[in-house]
């Protein structure tokens, strides 16, 4: 089934996740890196930060038993962090960083739409035994996750937890 452009950021748009400058998809593809700079947007789990603040990397592996490794990351509020994510699976996996609620209804989304493209500063889309990598500055506190969100990852597992707190 074909699914149009139109369809496709309708239904996003529904759900809260609006998809300006669509430019990732989550099929099997390849992405190139993200050109230009990043845009910025406060989000319930941080904003996009400066790769030049980040005093800290962390690295992340992804694997086709639908795991992280780390599942579970502190961070300090006010923290700027590099998530430094290899895929060592054979099949396309992703880390995209979010509340519960917000990872659950693009989940969802995704299962509908497994071909949704979109290229946020909280995403790496990851192929095979590439890495990817994201700059993130937690400035709210509270407890996130960071998930696969390709259709069927998510429900299999595929999540970790951010808790961001005092230092």
């Amino acid at each position: 089934m074909q699914i149009s452009r139109r369809r496709l950021i309708s239904a996003a748009s529904a759900l809260g996740l609006g998809l300006p400058g669509l430019a990732r998809a989550h099929g099997d593809k390849d992405h190139p890196q993200k050109a230009g700079p990043v845009r910025k947007e406060q989000k319930d789990w941080g904003i996009a930060g400066e790769a030049r603040a980040a005093r800290r990397t962390i690295e992340v592996r992804m694997a086709d038993n639908m795991r992280f490794t780390p599942e579970r990351i502190d961070v300090r509020l006010g923290e700027t962090l590099r998530f430094r994510v290899h895929n060592a699976g054979k099949t396309m996996h992703e880390f995209v960083i979010g509340t519960r609620a917000e990872n659950a209804r693009h989940a969802e989304l995704m299962m509908k739409f497994p071909d949704m493209e979109h290229d946020e500063p909280y995403m790496a889309h990851v192929a095979p035994g590439k890495t990817g990598e994201i700059v993130w500055t937690f400035n709210r506190a509270g407890t996130f996750e960071f998930a696969c969100l390709i259709a069927g990852h998510y429900q299999a597992g595929m999540i970790g937890r951010i808790h961001v707190g005092p230092g």
